[in-house]
């Protein structure tokens, strides 16, 4: 049991490491946004795609241990949580110690991520309301409404207002 419960928090300290280089990534992605430089966006989201696959093995590996260490309590994997582990390790106070810090680590970690990815999609949304609404502005100006001129012959001879609709030009 205590090798199995060393080999969680190993793998739980690395996945909050992970989660930790994800948030410093998520981070340097705010002004990228806002800057709105694709380029630097694709290459931070190319790094972000390679630490979740690390994230999602050391997941995978982290479930196997706790399938194990449920087998052993002979309790269900489902309902087993970190809270109860750290309770079960009343006997032993520095793996008990660790366990909990690792557990603080985490949550902290996941709630800053929260916290800054909220603030990119917001702010990704205000991009794409922007970017909606300057072609609403262009697609209204090919719309516009003549003007009430008229020649001698009582002809409307009207343009239209805003900008003149032209056909592609190959020679520009």
């Amino acid at each position: 049991m205590a090798s199995l419960m060393d080999n969680l928090m190993d793998l739980l300290e690395q996945e909050n490491s992970e989660y930790e280089k994800l948030l410093e990534l998520s981070v340097q992605k705010t002004p990228v946004i806002v800057e709105g430089d694709i380029v630097k966006l694709e290459k931070i989201t190319d790094e972000e795609q390679t630490i979740v696959a690390k994230v999602n093995r050391l997941d995978k590996e982290r479930e196997k241990v706790m399938d194990d260490i449920a087998a052993v309590l002979n309790k269900d994997v489902h309902s087993l949580k970190l809270n109860q582990l750290t309770a079960l390790l009343a006997g032993r106070p520095e793996e008990q110690r660790r366990l909990s810090g690792i557990h603080s680590k985490l949550k902290i970690t996941m709630n800053q991520m929260m916290r800054v990815n909220d603030h990119n999609r917001e702010l990704i949304q205000s991009s794409l309301e922007m970017i909606q609404y300057n072609m609403n502005v262009l697609k209204s100006m090919k719309t516009a409404p003549e003007t009430a001129n008229y020649n001698r012959d009582a002809f409307n001879a009207g343009g239209t207002m805003g900008a003149e609709q032209t056909g592609f030009d190959a020679k520009q």
